[in-house]
């Protein structure tokens, strides 16, 4: 049975100075924390039938943002939450085209992908007929 999707109060994004190492960065990093809304925002900029990594999406986000690192934690976060949601809205009856393209960003064979309730072939289907 569906369920409506989630529906995530707005943040604000944050930067934050470590005091200690956290999750593979160094203490006294600059460390930036996204939103969904950056994220979301992030996978509609990615060109049709460019793939990136997540790691390049923490790499480009920490030089917007003046930062040493993005956080790698509630980046994944969210990244499944606009995944979860998108496939939602797919199941609802949206056309692929008014998503955000997380396939562009998920790899098939990522944590992320294991944890969404599709089968990972379907992102390498889309990335596929992307990329012809």
């Amino acid at each position: 049975m569906l369920t409506k999707p989630k529906k995530y109060p707005l943040k604000q994004h944050k930067i934050v100075k470590l005091e200690t190492d956290f999750a593979g960065i160094k203490a006294y990093s600059m460390l930036f924390v996204a939103t969904r809304e950056i994220i979301e925002a992030y996978m509609y900029a990615i060109p049709r039938g460019e793939c990136r990594t997540v790691h390049r999406l923490r790499n480009e986000l920490a030089r917007e943002y003046n930062c040493d690192a993005t956080c790698p934690v509630s980046t994944a976060i969210f990244i499944r939450q606009v995944a979860e949601k998108a496939l939602l809205e797919l199941d609802y009856g949206k056309a692929i085209n008014e998503v955000p393209p997380f396939w562009r960003l998920v790899e098939p064979d990522s944590n992320i992908a294991k944890k969404l309730e599709i089968d990972r072939s379907w992102i390498q289907l889309q990335r596929e007929m992307e990329s012809n």
